[in-house]
């Protein structure tokens, strides 16, 4: 079997010796001596998950190379690789991004919230009843998402 030399384009940032990445457009491309091998769009965050997973579960460059090259936290790339190892692929890419949402506050208790507040229940007694924080009923007061009477 011949050996090919790795060879990468000048504006490649490498992440170790086989190992690079480029931009180009609003995609980034992903080269394994000097292939290129994976790509996602600049905002497929899912995407960009799942291709780092990949990279360390291959062993193509370790968590400390890739974090240190993207200037990202270890620890995520660790959980990356950790779900694409005991998740599969579809475990990136059939989710629904939950990050930010409150997951008690639901619509239905939005409503029961703003009824209890229309009669003149406390914020603390209508957390209390709802079973939600205070602080969540204030939040959303504020937010002017409820309304107080």
């Amino acid at each position: 079997m011949q050996q090919i030399l790795p060879i990468f384009p000048e504006d490649i940032k490498m992440v170790n010796y086989q190992v690079g990445f480029k931009q180009m457009d609003d995609f980034v491309h992903y080269f394994v001596n000097g292939m290129p091998v994976y790509c996602h769009q600049l905002d497929d965050k899912n995407g960009y998950r799942y291709v780092l997973a990949t990279l360390v579960n291959h062993n193509f460059c370790s968590i400390k190379e890739l974090s240190e090259a993207l200037g990202v936290n270890k620890k995520n790339v660790e959980r990356y690789a950790k779900d694409l190892r005991q998740k599969g692929m579809a475990h990136f890419f059939n989710r629904k991004e939950t990050r930010g949402q409150c997951y008690k506050f639901t619509p239905e208790k939005m409503n029961q919230a703003q009824g209890l507040l229309d009669q003149g229940y406390s914020q603390y007694r209508t957390a209390k009843m709802i079973g939600v924080s205070e602080s969540a009923i204030r939040y959303h007061i504020k937010a002017g998402s409820l309304k107080k009477k």
